[in-house]
Parts: C-alpha cells; sequence; structure tokens
C-alpha cells in the first residue's frame, strides 16, 4: 500500500533530542481498512483524517488550539514538518511494525493497520501549526491480508557496534520519556527505528562478550552523533550514508577512516565510533559494563516470526542461562522490551505481570524469561518447544 499524506495534520509529541540539537514533534494514529478495489472513489472513501483535538498518552510538548496542533509555549518553535508512516505485522504480536519510512513511499507489506507521525524540526525562528493529515491507500489490494501481512520467517540483523553510556538523568528522550536513575532503553541515530514512549516496537539485544551478558532494551531516543544514519538497513533503503557498508555506523567510519572528514551530519568531530548509546540500567545492570564497549546489536524487528512484550511491576526482567529460576542470571529485559520467541519449554512455575505460569521462552541463545511476564497476545505458546 502507498500512503498519501496531504496537508499535513496530526496529533503528535514534541520530543527533546538529547543527543542532538533538534527538537521534534511525533505520534501516533491508528486507521483500520478493508481490501479495496483500486479504483480512485474506493480508495477516496477510505481516506483517514486524524483527530488532532485527541492529544493523549503518547503525545507530549503540544497543545490543541482552535486552528490545530501548536507547540507548548515553553518549547522552542519549529521550522518544518516531517510526515512518516508504517504499518502493522498482523501476525507478530501486539507491537510488531515496519519501519517508519517517509509518506508517500510503499510500505514493505500492505497492512490493515497503520499509524501516521508528524515530527517538526525547531531552530526557534517559526512557528508551524499542524492542521490536518490525510492518509489515502493509492494501490490495489488483489491479496487477502492474510496473505500480505504474513512475512517468511528470517533472522534478525546482528553488527558489531561501538556502545556508550547515555546518562542524562532526568533529561527527556526523543519520544518524550523522562530519563530515570538506572534507566533501561537504548538509543540509535535513525527516527526510523524509534518507538514511542511506554513501547517497544523497536527493541534491541545488545550482548557484550567482555561480561557475557545480554540486555534487551525498546529504542527510546535518537543518537548518538546522528539522526539519519540507520545503519542496520542495505544501501538501497538507508536513508543517509548509503555507501558505507551495511551495518557500519558513520561515527564509525569518521573516527575510524575519516569518513566524511572525520565528522558527523552536523558537522561535529567525532570523539569515538558510537552507533548505540545505552541508558545506565542497560549499561551497569543488564551488561555488566563499568566503560564504553564493543558489543553485538541485534536489531530485533528486522527479523520476522513470534514476539511478545516484557512487562513487570517494576525494574528489568532478569534472564536467565536456562528455563527456570535455578539457572544463572545472564542478563535482563526491560520493561516493554519486544523480544522475539525462539521456542518455549517447561521450567519452574511463576507468578508474573501476566499471571501463573511454568513455560519459559527462548529469546536468543542461552536467554531464557518466563511466560508470565510476557504478552504475545495470546493465552497459549506462541512458538514451538525447544
Amino acid at each position: 500500500m502507498l500512503i498519501q499524506v496531504r496537508s499535513p495534520r496530526r496529533r503528535a509529541a514534541l520530543l527533546a533530542a538529547t543527543t542532538c540539537a533538534l527538537l521534534i514533534v511525533s505520534g501516533t494514529a491508528v486507521a483500520a481498512g478493508t481490501p479495496g478495489t483500486g479504483s480512485g472513489a474506493d480508495d477516496a472513501a477510505r481516506a483517514w483524517s486524524v483527530d488532532l483535538a485527541d492529544v493523549g498518552a503518547d503525545d507530549a510538548g503540544v497543545r490543541a488550539s482552535g486552528d490545530g496542533l501548536r507547540l507548548d509555549a515553553a518549547t522552542p518553535a519549529g521550522t518544518s514538518v516531517l510526515v512518516d508512516v508504517r504499518g502493522r505485522y498482523a501476525d507478530e504480536g501486539p507491537d510488531s511494525w515496519t519501519e517508519w519510512v517517509p509518506a508517500g513511499t510503499p510500505l514493505p507489506v500492505a497492512a490493515r493497520t497503520v499509524q501516521a507521525r508528524v515530527t517538526l524540526v525547531g531552530d526557534g525562528e517559526a512557528s508551524p501549526v499542524v492542521r490536518e493529515v490525510t492518509l489515502t491507500p493509492e494501490t490495489k489490494r488483489s491479496r487477502s491480508l492474510q496473505e500480505v501481512e504474513a512475512r517468511p520467517t528470517s533472522g534478525e540483523r546482528a553488527y558489531t557496534v561501538y556502545a556508550t553510556r547515555e546518562g542524562l538523568v532526568g533529561g527527556t528522550t526523543a519520544n518524550g520519556h523522562v530519563i530515570t536513575s538506572r534507566d533501561h532503553f537504548v538509543a540509535l541515530p535513525s527516527r526510523r527505528g524509534l518507538s514511542s514512549n511506554n513501547s517497544g516496537s523497536y527493541s534491541v539485544r545488545v550482548c557484550a562478550a567482555s561480561t557475557g551478558r545480554c540486555a534487551y532494551a525498546p529504542v527510546w531516543d535518537v543518537g548518538p552523533w546522528n539522526t539519519t544514519d540507520d545503519h542496520w538497513n542495505a544501501s538501497g533503503t538507508r536513508q543517509s550514508w548509503a555507501d558505507l557498508p551495511q551495518g557500519k555506523p558513520q561515527a564509525q567510519a569518521a573516527y575510524q577512516d575519516g569518513y566524511n572528514g572525520g565528522l558527523d551530519g552536523f558537522g561535529r568531530r567525532v570523539a569515538n565510533p558510537a552507533g548505540i548509546d545505552l541508558a545506565d540500567g542497560t549499561f551497569w545492570d543488564g551488561l555488566g559494563l563499568t566503560d564504553n564497549a564493543w558489543t553485538t546489536v541485534t536489531y530485533l524487528w528486522t527479523g520476522s516470526g513470534p514476539k511478545g512484550v516484557v512487562r513487570t511491576s517494576g525494574g528489568p526482567l532478569t534472564v536467565r542461562s536456562g528455563p527456570g529460576t535455578g539457572n544463572a542470571a545472564v542478563g535482563q529485559a526491560g520493561n516493554h522490551a519486544n523480544v522475539v520467541i525462539e521456542c518455549t519449554a517447561t521450567g519452574t512455575t511463576v507468578t508474573g505481570y501476566y499471571g501463573t505460569s511454568n513455560v519459559w521462552n527462548r529469546i536468543g541463545p542461552g536467554n531464557w524469561i518466563s511466560d508470565a511476564y510476557v504478552n504475545t497476545g495470546s493465552s497459549g505458546p506462541v512458538a514451538p518447544a525447544c
């Protein structure tokens, strides 16, 4: 499906990026549709206008006014508007989406549920008002939704990436989350993989060979160094720096090879090769790191297969080496992390956020969590036995 945006308007959220000099507004809204004939009249009938008066929990730093959506008075003004869309994978769990792509770009799958996001980039000179967003499907769907929404099973992309600690406790991330002490999230240098606050649509597994531990965390911030460097994507779809090898962040190339004259996308001298920032809890507690380090980062949304969202009543969930509480702790999974469930086994009976269960989910090599803390959207196992 091709999505067309007319007269940018949408309820949205102002997000102050902690790693660059940008202020952005973003948010989501859901529209459901049924297969159409592909005719212009049919498409127009299924066009969807977003209700800007509904400023919800995923929106921050904006207010609805009589003529549209504006930035809060305390927030610097904006000068440009970016509109992105994404589609939902219906067969992979409650929070599984394609990456955000610019409006007007074909989605990688046809989808009955789409979301729109508006970003206002601020420089303090002007104050745009977002008044209307209309999404219109432009291509015929000749196959059933069941056929087009499923995708073949494939592995997630994983690359060696230098990780740094973000810190900035008390600051606000690019999705409006206020950073707490020993928080659990990560930052990637592209908004294409940015989850909304309290969502793990885009989550990663970060493993440190130096500690033998892995952490699972949602992507809640943009950075380090760049904001358009989706280095995990191939050159055909990578937003910027398409001449670099897939999986190599621009900052790494600038630092190691003098790429772009050793500068990042904002013209700053790159002081380290970082391609991911880790919140303090992810850095210290999840991975057990004491200094910046090379890690293996797996971009969990880039693969396919059943997924589940981790929830606890408080801190992160302990990841164990086997299906039971008697096995060694080998990492942590942060709240809202959307993890891939490779297979299941029976083990220690646990009472957790979603009730009592003796089912354990393997979410990575030697990494297990209790199903009692995982929302899969199903009352039974979603993956085969290990």
